[in-house]
């Protein structure tokens, strides 16, 4: 994977990173990634308590992510 920038290179790595731990805890990772871009934008406060509950072993998370 090639990227133009150190910025283009930092978030193909963020992403490619959200990929992996998808499969690795047995999630879509393209139902992960379509979730977490539904609903982070909608959330108030981006805070450390709230963005735990998108982590891929969330049991809300497994539910809506398989």
């Amino acid at each position: 994977l090639f990227s133009q920038s150190f910025e283009g290179a930092t978030v193909s790595g963020f992403i490619l990173s959200l990929i992996e731990t998808a499969k690795r805890n047995g999630l879509d990772p393209e139902k992960y990634l379509n979730y977490l871009l539904q609903k982070l934008p909608n959330e108030e406060i981006l805070d450390s308590e709230t963005l735990e509950a998108y982590l891929p072993w969330q049991e809300k998370i497994q539910k809506n992510c398989k």
